[in-house]
Parts: structure tokens; sequence; C-alpha cells
């Protein structure tokens, strides 16, 4: 049955592709790519020769009609992102929503998200979590991290790294310098790492080394206030 498949692929390790990724790309009679450069040397490397179309954020709200109507006529559609799962801080929801509206089947393959070896790696709270993406660059982002500091759960965030040091210092002006986080870049590539520590360290440590790469932002939730005391807010209101 003609169907959309979302198909991870790797946000590193070429290696971490799955068999059944690769079997469903050959077997697709279109795939829609992100960036059909950078996607076109993940079908070299396994040998895949399938037409690719164009299918990014620019242009998806003019084609998601067109990619439904040719797999209401039988063809089998596969969208990948540059790197891990379409749909997550890529595109991929716009043709998702048209494709269940108009009854055509979508199912997504399991695989790579960048964010989830991230979380494990933390060694943050992980039984709950909230994932934000990328925070607004500048309208709302003040009033976004706000919000964000009275999260108890172990939050997620997306960052360039030309601005990660700014957003660090950011959330410590906002939650105080002594929260805790962990940043990974370059996740399953040759230059992973991983730097834990409160906000004050490892802003401070990126401020010595430069970071590149694909950033992901690990930050503790709020803590919970200790049984039987009180913030500075409560004996204010004593008083």
């Amino acid at each position: 049955m003609a169907k959309l498949f979302l198909v991870p692929t790797p946000v590193g390790n070429l290696d971490d592709m799955t068999f059944r990724a690769i079997r469903v790309l050959k077997e697709a009679d279109l795939i829609l790519a992100e960036d059909t450069r950078t996607t076109s040397v993940l079908l070299k490397h396994f040998q895949i020769e399938n037409r690719m179309l164009s299918h990014h954020k620019f242009n998806e709200h003019q084609t998601v009609r067109g990619v439904v109507d040719r797999i209401k006529a039988g063809e089998t559609v596969a969208l990948v992102s540059d790197a891990g799962t379409p749909a997550i801080s890529d595109p991929g929801f716009l043709l998702v929503r048209e494709c269940v509206e108009n009854g055509v089947e979508v199912e997504c393959l399991p695989g790579a998200t960048a964010f989830v070896p991230a979380l494990v790696d933390s060694g943050l709270p992980n039984d709950r979590f909230c994932f934000e993406g990328f925070l607004p660059q500048k309208k709302g982002r003040q009033t976004k991290i706000k919000e964000l500091a009275e999260e108890s759960r172990t939050m997620i965030v997306y960052e360039s790294p030309f601005r990660l040091v700014k957003a660090l210092r950011q959330f410590a002006e906002v939650m105080g310098g002594q929260r805790q986080v962990s940043v990974s870049r370059e996740i399953s590539k040759v230059h992973e790492q991983t730097v834990r520590g409160s906000l004050d360290e490892v802003a401070a440590y990126f401020e010595e080394h430069e970071p590149k790469g694909e950033i992901v932002i690990i930050l503790s939730g709020k803590p919970k206030k200790e049984k039987g005391k009180k913030d500075d807010s409560d004996e204010d209101a004593d008083e």
C-alpha cells in the first residue's frame, strides 16, 4: 500500500543507519529531502539511486498538497531531513498533518534523534522531561526563559554553537549560575563531547573552548523546595 514513510537518518556516524531505513529508501518511488546535496551523500554511500525532491521549511507549504496527491495515486514517498528524525525541529509536521487529514497512511521508522543520547549522557533525571527545541532568537526569548525557570522537569534545548555561550549566560541570569546543565555536541561524530556542570562552569568552559557542531543543551529542572523550608518570598509574606 502506498504511504508516507518518515525515515530517520544518522546525526553523525553513517553506520547508525538501520537496515530497514536503507530498504525503505531503496523501495520508495520518491525521496523528499530537506537538502538534496546532503541527502545525496547519504544515498550514494548506501548505493541508493531513487528520485529526490526538495522539501524544506521554505517550500513545504507549497509542496504538501502535491505530495499527498502522488501518494493517493499509488506512490510510496519517503521523507528525510538532513540528520535525525523528520519533524523534530525539522520539516515534516505539515506533510504528516496533510496526510492524516486526507486519510493517507503515515509510518515513522524508529531511529536517530540527537536529544535522546544527549539526555541519557547528561546524568540528569530523564524519567520526565520536556523538549523545547530551538528557543526564539529574539522576540519572546526572555519571556520563554523565564517560563522555563519554573519548569521542574529536565529540559532539552537545541542551540547554535555561535549562540551557545550567550544562551548559557542568559539561563544563568534567570535561573541562577548553579543550575546544573549538560551540553553535548557532535553526537555520534569523531569529536563528540559532553560537558557537564553548573551553568557558570559550562559557560566558562565554552568561553575558553570555542564550540563547534550541532549542540544539545540538557538543563536541570527547578529544584523542589525541601520539606519545611521557606524561600525568601515566603518569609517576606510572613512579615
